[in-house]
């Protein structure tokens, strides 16, 4: 046992494990706020009543060197998570999953989803005591837009043709095409609002209208805030101030937690979630459905381009048993489409597939073929447990005829190296609040996400109809047909959606409920958590 392993046991006495037993473990909003903004008013509201003050102190996984202040450029939950308590959006995604109205007052969009206006809300300053205007928020937007533009919501945003300001407090969407989720878009992490300075965003400064001020950021190493007195959103942000270390060993986090360095923790490694669960001073926190894991083939590959080939593979996947072996029951199975059990727009109604592999069998004669030979290459650069899903995969579809070989891969360089290159690898996304957005970055016809390099014409023309599509009824009916089509025609096998699992010292609280996407309250818990 690791040095590691032994600090965190002896950490957890309340666990009551002696180290033997260990081993077997592995390794290591409020009512107020609601009502005055004219938000949804949650169901925990009347139980909760926030604390103000006291320091928050976070250990997260994600911090890099290179990270900086650049919104463009974040890509992970360490800047996610304190960006976020610095800068607000137009819109907010509530708790219950909709967008609801933040820097935005209120919205309004075109008969066919092609141009939205936002109306800002009056009296809202930046941490220097500008006031907010319409050319700040045009200046935010288009710095993730143009040909140079480097912007990781340069993809989210292009639908957008013209955004302009029309007087001082409203702002004008013009879309190339009808997007019914535009206000959803405009919530994505990436997409705050920024001073303008000379008709350009000033990002360098990491001023905001957030709920705290940035006094340090050392990059991959720390960040530390203070909260905002001129704060403009009631019954928000109440501590005093918070602060993130980057702790990218998940051993180390876990050790940082229970020892009280830190009081949350993300990234919990699954193994040693049970062990956690024995300390009356931890809580875990779970996100369903907050990611998902595939196995994608390419369907321009010789090997896959039979569909016989795809669904022998899909039926020769036991989803049950990578449920409990891989996250040890912290997830949902999933049905070879992308949209998360929960989802607005989940076909319900669809069948879900199950281990059967005597239809794998059925299809691989439908093919021409009395067995199959493949190459799975997989890595841990997908997720933590992708080589043991792997090797399981390849024990459950010897039953079907069907021999995989699992090369194991280097973190470093997977995604640029061999994902989207070889035909058969190992993958990951976080999963989407939005249907349109999952489809259109990762199955639509020339996304340059496109995993499996899926081309079905009649998704491509459902996903184009329904983008724009504000009956929603009718959109339901797209949507239901075109998680049909994955299912049964796409390249990708989806076999699980994985919880996102984070831990708390019950020193800190929140109001019952946090969001059902993302991880950290949708990123969120800085302004919307406080001191027990």
């Amino acid at each position: 046992m690791s040095d590691n392993k032994n600090k965190i046991t002896q950490a957890i006495p309340e666990a009551g494990l002696p180290r033997r037993d260990f081993l077997k473990y592995g390794a290591a909003a409020t009512v107020a706020g609601a009502f005055s903004l004219g938000l949804p008013l949650p169901s925990w509201a009347e139980q909760a009543t926030p604390k103000a003050g006291g320091i928050l102190s976070l250990g997260l996984a994600g911090g890099s060197s290179t990270d900086s202040g650049d919104p463009g450029s974040w890509s992970d939950t360490f800047t996610f998570v304190g960006f976020s308590a610095v800068y607000n959006t137009l819109s907010e995604i509530g708790v219950d999953g909709t967008a609801i109205p933040e820097l935005a007052e209120r919205w309004e969009s075109s008969p066919d989803a092609r141009v939205w206006t936002f109306f800002l809300r009056q009296g809202v300053t930046f941490h220097d005591g500008k006031t907010l205007d319409a050319q700040d928020v045009v200046a935010s937007i288009q710095h993730h837009l143009g040909e140079k533009s480097t912007s990781a919501a340069k993809a989210v945003l292009g639908d957008v043709a013209q955004v302009r300001a029309q007087g001082n407090d409203t702002v004008v969407f013009e879309l190339h095409a009808g997007n019914a989720d535009f206000a959803y878009v405009v919530a994505d992490y990436h997409l705050v609002i920024m001073p303008a300075k000379d008709g350009v965003a000033d990002w360098r400064h990491s001023i905001g209208t957030g709920g705290y001020r940035l006094k340090r950021f050392e990059p991959g190493v720390r960040m530390d805030l203070e909260r905002n007195p001129d704060y403009w959103k009631p019954g928000r942000a109440h501590f005093a101030g918070a602060q993130l270390l980057a702790i990218s060993d998940g051993t180390a986090r876990v050790n940082a937690l229970v020892t009280g360095q830190v009081d949350v923790i993300n990234k919990v490694d699954l193994k040693i979630v049970a062990l956690l669960k024995r300390s009356s001073q931890l809580v875990i926190e779970e996100t369903k459905g907050a990611q998902h894991y595939t196995f994608p083939m390419l369907c321009d590959s010789p090997q896959f381009r039979n569909n016989d080939v795809r669904l022998a593979l899909k039926y020769a996947i036991d989803r049950k048993a990578l449920l409990a072996s891989v996250l040890h029951g912290y997830g949902q199975i999933g049905n070879d489409h992308p949209i998360q059990p929960g989802s607005r727009f989940i076909n319900a109604a669809l069948e879900q597939r199950s281990y059967d592999p005597d239809k794998a069998r059925f299809h691989l004669r439908q093919a021409g073929m009395d067995g199959l030979k493949v190459r799975l290459q997989a890595s841990e650069a997908a997720y933590t447990g992708a080589v043991d899903a792997s090797v399981l995969f390849k024990k459950q579809a010897r039953r079907a005829g069907i021999d995989i070989e699992v090369v194991r891969e280097p973190v470093d360089g997977f995604f640029t190296n061999v994902w989207m290159k070889q035909p058969f690898t190992t993958s990951f996304w976080y999963s989407s609040l939005t249907a349109d957005r999952m489809f259109s970055i990762g199955y639509a016809k020339g996304a340059a996400w496109n995993e499996t390099h899926w081309d079905n014409a009649r998704f491509n023309q459902l996903l184009a109809a329904a983008r724009g599509e504000m009956n929603a009824p009718l959109r339901q009916e797209m949507y239901d047909e075109m998680q049909g089509l994955c299912r049964d025609d796409g390249g990708a096998i989806v076999p699980l959606f994985a919880s996102s699992v984070a831990a708390r010292s019950r020193r800190v609280t929140h109001g019952g409920v946090t969001a059902p996407y993302g991880e950290l309250d949708g990123l969120r818990l800085i302004e919307r958590w406080w001191l027990a």
